[in-house]
C-alpha cells in the first residue's frame, strides 16, 4: 500500500491508518506519596441530600467532603484527586432542587461542574466548558467565582480583565444545563474580589470590587488608582 506521510509513524497492521507519533509519547503527572494537609477553601451545603449539611474542602488538588456524625465529630466521606490546581469553589442550587453542585475554578483553563455520586461515593463531572489556555494566569479566568442566589447563573472572572458570565438551567429531563459563556471583559482592571447579588428573580447581577490601571499605564505621574465597586 501507499507509505505513510513524512513525519508519520508506521502504518498498523490491524487498520491500516498512519499512527500519529506522539500517541506512544509518555504523559507524566506528579504525585507525591503525601497529600497536602492545608486546607486552601471550603465552602457548605447540601450535597449527598437535601437535608444534608457537609463541607467540601480544597486541599492544593484535592478535594474532600466532610460531614458530623452524630457524636459531633467531623467525618472525612469523600477525597478524590482532580488532578489540578484548585484556585475557587462555589456551591450553588437550581431553583426548586433539594442539592448543591459544586462549580470548581482550576489551572485547566475549564470551567467544570461537580456533583456528588452516592453510590460511586465520587464527584461526577456533570459540565466542563473551556475558554482558555492551561496554568494560573493572570488574564485566564478561574481565580474568583461568583453564583446568583437564585442558581442561575454564575461569574468566573481572572486576575485581570477577563469575565465569563455562564446562564445555568435545566432541560425537560430535570438535567442541568449551561449556555454559552457571555463575556464580561473590562482591559487595564485588576479585580479583587466577585460576588452575586440578591436580587430576587430578576436578572441576575455581580458585584465587583476593581481597580483600573489605565491612567496611571498611560502616565507615570497620574494619582494612584482606587479601587471601586462595580
Amino acid at each position: 500500500g501507499p507509505s505513510c506521510g513524512r513525519g508519520a509513524g508506521p502504518r498498523s497492521a490491524r487498520s491500516g491508518r498512519c499512527s500519529d507519533p506522539g500517541d506512544d509519547m509518555p504523559k507524566l503527572y506528579q504525585l507525591t506519596l503525601q497529600r497536602s494537609s492545608a486546607i486552601t477553601h471550603a465552602i457548605y451545603g447540601n450535597f449527598s441530600a437535601p437535608k444534608a449539611q457537609e463541607i467540601v474542602v480544597a486541599r492544593y488538588k484535592t478535594l474532600e467532603l466532610l460531614r458530623p456524625d452524630d457524636s459531633g465529630k467531623v467525618q472525612s466521606v469523600l477525597s478524590q484527586d482532580i488532578f489540578g490546581v484548585v484556585r475557587a469553589i462555589h456551591p450553588f442550587r437550581l431553583t426548586g432542587a433539594s442539592r448543591d453542585y459544586i462549580v470548581v475554578g482550576s489551572d485547566s483553563g475549564r470551567i467544570v461542574i461537580l456533583e456528588y455520586n452516592g453510590q460511586k461515593n465520587s464527584f461526577d463531572r456533570v459540565h466542563l466548558e473551556t475558554f482558555g489556555k492551561t496554568g494560573c494566569r493572570r488574564i485566564v479566568p478561574g481565580q474568583y467565582l461568583a453564583v446568583d442566589p437564585k442558581g442561575r447563573a454564575v461569574m468566573i472572572s481572572a486576575i485581570e480583565k477577563q469575565k465569563f458570565v455562564y446562564i445555568l438551567n435545566r432541560d425537560s429531563a430535570a438535567r442541568l444545563t449551561i449556555s454559552s459563556p457571555l463575556e464580561a471583559h473590562k482591559s487595564y482592571t485588576l479585580v479583587y474580589a466577585t460576588v452575586g447579588m440578591d436580587v430576587g428573580f430578576e436578572n441576575p447581577l455581580f458585584a465587583t470590587i476593581e481597580l483600573s490601571y489605565e491612567e496611571v499605564d498611560r502616565d507615570p505621574h497620574a494619582d494612584p488608582p482606587q479601587k471601586m465597586l462595580t
